[in-house]
């Protein structure tokens, strides 16, 4: 059992309601939350980075288990495609800032508590000042960029970071916090990842239910830092696989040679790193807009137009006269492109299109360039008949 993170100074001033007592009965009950734990729920301040498939379940229960502040950092709106996943929305919300969506809902789920709306991209300039009000740090971003983010920022302020994943069927989950005895998350992968090793749910899809079960966890293992009670994942990867229904825990080690939590660390401050993993690399790769696009279709200009997404993507929505080869391909099948036409290639939003014209480039194709957005730009700008994924 670890100690509560929340102060026993800060408890006696979280008396609880007739109706608190009634809402929260079943916890009250269990000797191992009782009055006092409730009571350090209600005193406790809570941030969800993130209002999208984890922090949707995270944020729903913490709600309703009585966190007394909950913090929310998003600066999205609901999309069609978010409500697959993202619980905290409903057909009606679509076009809403996600935020104004969210506390609707978690009212809803729980008038009682205070909830508080940060409607902004995490960054190096805010991310001290709005971690600082917080107690627990639940890390529901969906890129690299803001979890090494979040995670400087938690190890500078000494806060737990409650960390979660999605990726198509797979999740994982932990609790990074170095003043505990713990790794962070730098312990685990020192440099942020290139840009085009590793897709994101967008691009790779994920399963609806998967950040449902990942964020449910996360926010178990919140509860218990706050009450104080269980063993934390401190230390401890668990990682779930919902094709076999199976957990796999992993041990983890804090690194002294960490650049951040480390002996000699070398990081001293919060460092935006959507130049090393949050954006899509398209630096110096040659490019062309849907709307120069459709000129020259109009024009019935000659060239060549590839689709580099999957056979499976390719089912789902297409460019009318694209042809299909996917970036996998894309080397072996270079000889059935016209090395003096204009060659256009084109994905999902423009990130593999930038791959293969490079590659193509360097294979001696002249006139290659990359459709900016991919097919997603050319729905909104061009076509909206053509479905978005």
């Amino acid at each position: 059992m670890h100690q509560s993170v929340i102060g026993d100074e800060r408890i006696s001033a979280a008396g609880l309601t007739k109706a608190e007592l009634q809402r929260y009965s079943r916890h009250l009950i269990m000797p191992e939350v009782t009055a006092d734990g409730q009571k350090r729920l209600k005193a406790s301040r809570v941030l969800c980075i993130g209002a999208g498939g984890l922090g949707s379940p995270a944020a729903l229960y913490l709600a309703a288990a009585g966190v007394g502040r909950l913090g929310l950092v998003d600066f999205d709106r609901v999309d069609l495609t978010n409500l697959q996943r993202q619980i905290l929305h409903g057909t009606k919300d679509i076009g809403r800032s996600k935020l104004e969506s969210a506390r609707d809902r978690l009212r809803d789920i729980n008038p009682d508590i205070n909830i508080e709306l940060h409607e902004c991209r995490l960054s190096s300039e805010n991310a001290e000042r709005i971690v600082s009000d917080y107690d627990v740090i639940v890390d529901g971003s969906d890129n690299f960029a803001t979890r090494y983010l979040s995670n400087d920022v938690c190890v500078f302020a000494q806060k737990p970071n409650v960390y979660g994943s999605v990726f198509r069927f797979e999740g994982q989950t932990t609790v990074f916090a170095p003043h505990l005895g713990g790794p962070c998350y730098r312990c685990l992968f020192p440099e942020p990842p290139p840009p085009e090793s590793v897709p994101n749910c967008a691009q790779a899809g994920v399963l609806g239910v998967l950040p449902g079960i990942i964020g449910m966890l996360q926010a178990i293992e919140t509860i218990k830092l706050i009450v104080g009670v269980g063993e934390s994942l401190l230390g401890r990867l668990l990682h779930f696989d919902a094709l076999k229904v199976a957990f796999r825990e992993l041990k983890l080690r804090r690194d002294p040679r960490c650049p951040v939590c480390g002996e000699n660390p070398t990081i001293f401050a919060p460092i935006d790193y959507d130049q090393f993993c949050g954006a899509p690399d398209e630096a110096g790769v040659p490019g062309i807009s849907v709307q120069e696009l459709k000129e020259k279709m109009d024009a019935r200009e000659a060239f060549d137009l590839i689709d580099v997404r999957e056979p499976f993507e390719f089912e789902i929505a297409r460019i009318e006269g694209a042809k299909l080869i996917p970036l996998g391909e894309i080397a072996d099948r270079a000889s059935e492109l016209r090395r003096g036409q204009t060659v256009i290639v084109h994905c999902h939003s423009g990130r593999r299109s930038a791959e293969a014209v490079r590659l193509l480039k360097h294979r001696g194709f002249a006139n290659v360039y990359n459709l900016e957005g991919g097919i997603e730009a050319w729905s909104d700008a061009i076509d909206p008949t053509v479905p978005k994924y």
